[in-house]
Order: structure tokens, then C-alpha cells, then sequence
């Protein structure tokens, strides 16, 4: 269809769509106003939710400047505000442009496709309620006065090819939903602590996995192992697997805010993305274990301090991440300036570990990209999930820009004997059905099953660790996690 031209254009549609494909294929860069872009200029970058009010106030004064030059605006938000919509209509009007509203009524499934593949889906439960009220805009535009309404439906996204090596393409999302990132906790690595190491990420890369997790302790912690067996200091052994050809995406679960200054963190972090093309996450806690402290020589303040330097923390490793070298100032944090190079190649998720309901999820909420719960118990999640979407509220925030990720400890065997056995061989005093039931002991087709339960309840990614992942058999083993 010929629209007309000059006039204003008002995307409205779900996010994963096509609204910007649509926009960038039609009208040049500087006649679409997006919103996410606004972010980006007046934000950390444009899923910087906190930025969003100084985004659309931008937004309102590029469409009423155009509009009264009488200048072709095209609007790239969701569109799904009434008030907006209508007065951008009202503007149009008054400038003597025509108006044009585009429906971009791609299939649900499309969009679900396409959100799985991001880097940052959305939940499962917004998409759901976007594409809900998708068709509440489609009944009310028609009262709206709008000279063209055109329903498009964007087409779908041609699947990549595989790449011509044994690993999975660059899109690691499950058919159940959610990415699944290797956590590896144990390090049986005998005289060859890199040939392992290697083998043990190849293997990863090799099953599909989304990317390699490792914990940030200074002793091996009881409930993995002893106290003499070897926990690698994280970012250094990061840095190793950064020179292997993967696709894996690498970071700490969980980086205790005790043990460096958040500086150091943001630049080992900063440093490994240039490295590995922006393949890093930083997870990040208050720290819980006062023994490897003790051990270390390090301070252990009371658990509100620690808070306090958590938020601190996220604060100083975002500012130092963000483009320009400025001064940057918050309650109670000075820093003169904010020199960090090499900077980061792409925006690095800071992932918020623990269940506290009080102050770790309302952190969460506030400043994180994603929370992690140490519990994949669907309805202690379904809980906590609700619990953080309430913080997202209360600081004004939408849940949307929050992640759902969890913390997984199952055991994983082939068959249903061979879980057993597993079992047996872990169980301790414990009673063997009480411990199958604690690490939902099971099999590959079980445990997917399970995840895509989780995706339900929105969450995105799962950290997975066994408590037998000894090399690279293991790994492969739990390949089909990932199909």
C-alpha cells in the first residue's frame, strides 16, 4: 500500500514483531523516533528502563518539533498508550498531516520465537500480556479517527544455517523455553588442571550450552565438595576460556561484593568482553560464607552493610561501563571520573544472586538486569517471581527489564536405573526419595520437561550443576538439555 507522505506513522505491535525492521526498511533513520533508542541516548543503552521517562520526554519533543515542520514522523514505541497515541493523532491534526496507524499483527508464535532468541527475552508472562492487549489496541483504534489503520503481518525471521562445525548456532535457546548455562562447580582436573578445563568447555559449547558459569569462592564450599579440593579463582580462569574458539557465554555466579573492590570486578568484566566480542555476565551477591573470609584476611560486615555495598557495587560497575569518561555521583558514591578501557564490546548483564525477599530482590529490581534464585522449586519461584515484579512496581520499573533466572542442582541420569545410582552414590545419610525429591532426580526428557514448567512461570535461563559433572563425557551426556 502507498502511504502518504509527508505524514505521521504510528507503530503499534509486541515487542519481537517487527516494528523497527518494518520502520528501517521503509523511512530513513532520522524520520523514525524510537523509544529504545531514546534510551540509549539518554540512558545506559535502550533497555535502560530507568531511563525511560527522560527517553519519552525527548520522544514528545522530536514528534511535536517534526510534526510542526510538517515532517514525515514515524513513531517506534509499542504503542499501546491510549493517551499517547491519541495525542500524537490530536498534533497531526493540528499540523494538517495525514495520519497513519500500522497494526503489525505478527503471529504470537513468531514473536515467542523471536523473543527466545534474544539476548535478553522478555518473560514469558509479559510477552503473553503484550500480545493480550495487541488486540485491545485493534478494537480501539477503530473509534480513534485515524485516515489509515494498516494491519501488517511482519514475516517471519528465515532461520539461520548451522555453521559448518560440530556446535549449535549462535541461537542457544531450548524448544522448552529457556537458555541453559553451565555451572561448573567441581574441578577434579588431576594433573592437568587446562587440558580439563578445555575439554570441559568444548564439551559445553559442543552440547548447545548457552554458556559457562563459575563460582566466585576462595574455598572449596561444603556443599560441592572439600576443603582441600581446588576452586580456581574465577576471572583468571575465565580469561582461559575466553582463548578457546566457543560461543559460550562467560561469567561468575556469584561474585561476593566482599572479596574485590567493584572497580576491579568492572574491569576484569570490561576486559573479558573485549576478549570474547561481549560474550560476559557478571552475576554478582552480598557474600554469605564468613569461614573463607576469615581465611583470607577479608572484612565480613553485618549483612545490611554488605547490602548497601552490593547496590554501591552495580552502581560503580555501570558507571564505569558507560560510554565517556565523566564524573559520576549517587547517594553516598563519588567517583571523579569514570576512565574503563578497554570498554566493553556489548552490555554486560549484571545478575543479582539470592532468594531474600526484602533487600536482595528489591536490588534486584531496582538496578539489576536479572535476578537468580537459588531454587528451581516451581512454586517457590512462582513466589519469588511475584515478590520481584512487586519491587519492579514499587521503584517504578517495568518487570520486563528484570530476568528470571535459577539456580538448578539436579541429578541427571541416563535411564531410570542409572538415576538411581546416581542417587545412591550422593545421597549420604540422607533417605534415598528424600533426596531424589530435593534434586528432582530424573532424566534428560524429565528434567526439559521441568524447564519448560519454569519457562511458564518466566523464567529465562537455568544454571545447571550436577553433582558428577567430573569432564567432558558428563557433559556431552546432558546435551540434550539443550534441544
Amino acid at each position: 500500500m502507498a502511504l502518504p507522505d509527508p505524514a505521521l506513522v504510528v507503530l503499534v505491535g509486541a515487542s519481537g514483531s517487527g516494528k523497527s525492521t518494518w520502520a528501517a526498511e521503509r523511512y530513513r533513520a532520522e524520520e523514525v523516533i524510537s523509544s529504545d533508542a531514546l534510551r540509549g541516548i539518554v540512558g545506559s543503552g535502550p533497555h535502560d528502563l530507568e531511563a525511560s521517562a527522560d527517553a519519552f520526554a525527548v520522544l514528545e519533543s522530536v514528534v511535536t518539533a517534526r510534526l510542526g515542520r510538517r515532517l514525515t514522523t514515524v513513531v517506534d514505541t509499542l504503542g499501546f498508550d491510549v493517551a499517547r497515541r491519541r495525542s500524537w493523532l490530536s498534533r497531526a491534526r493540528s499540523a494538517g498531516l495525514p495520519t497513519v496507524l500500522v497494526l503489525v499483527e505478527t503471529p504470537a508464535e513468531e514473536c515467542r520465537r523471536r523473543n527466545a532468541a534474544r539476548d535478553r527475552p522478555l518473560p514469558s508472562r509479559v510477552l503473553a500480556g503484550q500480545l493480550l492487549r495487541q488486540r485491545e489496541v485493534e478494537a480501539e483504534v477503530r473509534d480513534e479517527g485515524w485516515d489509515v489503520v494498516v494491519p501488517i503481518s511482519a514475516e517471519p525471521t528465515p532461520s539461520a544455517p548451522r555453521l559448518a562445525v560440530a556446535r549449535p548456532t549462535d541461537d542457544r535457546t531450548a524448544s522448552t523455553g529457556v537458555q541453559v548455562v553451565l555451572q561448573v562447580s567441581r574441578f577434579p582436573w588431576g594433573e592437568e588442571p587446562m587440558a580439563w578445563l578445555r575439554d570441559v568447555a568444548l564439551a559445553a559449547d559442543q552440547a548447545g550450552f548457552a554458556g559457562l558459569a563459575l563460582m566466585d569462592h576462595l574455598i572449596q564450599i561444603p556443599q560441592v565438595g572439600r576443603a582441600w579440593d581446588p576452586i580456581p579463582e574465577p576471572w583468571v580462569t575465565l580469561g582461559a576460556v575466553a582463548a578457546l574458539d566457543t560461543s559460550l557465554r562467560l561469567g561468575t555466579l556469584c561474585t561476593p561484593t566482599t572479596f574485590r573492590r567493584p572497580g576491579i570486578t568492572a574491569k576484569a568484566a570490561a576486559t573479558l568482553s573485549a576478549l570474547t566480542g561481549g560474550r560476559v555476565f557478571v552475576g554478582i551477591g552480598a557474600g554469605w560464607w564468613h569461614r573463607e573470609h576469615a581465611a583470607y584476611g577479608l572484612p565480613f560486615p553485618s549483612a545490611a552493610t554488605r547490602f548497601d555495598d552490593l547496590e554501591h557495587a552495580i552502581q560503580v560497575m555501570r558507571a564505569l561501563w558507560a560510554p565517556g569518561t565523566k564524573e559520576y555521583t549517587a547517594v553516598g558514591l563519588t567517583l571523579p571520573e569514570t576512565t574503563c578501557y578497554p570498554r566493553p564490546t556489548a552490555p554486560i548483564p549484571v545478575i543479582v544472586g539470592g532468594n531474600g525477599e526484602r533487600r536482595t530482590l528489591r536490588i534486584a529490581a531496582a538496578l539489576g538486569d536479572a535476578c537468580n534464585l537459588l531454587t528451581s522449586e516451581p512454586q517457590v519461584v512462582r513466589h519469588k517471581v511475584d515478590v520481584l515484579r512487586q519491587h519492579c512496581t514499587d521503584v517504578g520499573r517495568d518487570p520486563s527489564q528484570v530476568a528470571v533466572t535459577v539456580l538448578d542442582l539436579p541429578v541427571v541420569g541416563r535411564d531410570r536405573e542409572d538415576v538411581w545410582r546416581r542417587v545412591e552414590l550422593h545421597r549420604g545419610r540422607t533417605a534415598a526419595a528424600a533426596y531424589a525429591a530435593r534434586k528432582h532426580a530424573g532424566t534428560v526428557a524429565e528434567h526439559r520437561d521441568r524447564h519448560a514448567g519454569l519457562a511458564e512461570l518466566g523464567v529465562s535461563t537455568v544454571f545447571l550443576s550436577t553433582p558428577d559433572l567430573d569432564g567432558p563425557e558428563a557433559v556431552l551426556a546432558l546435551g540434550g538439555l539443550n534441544a
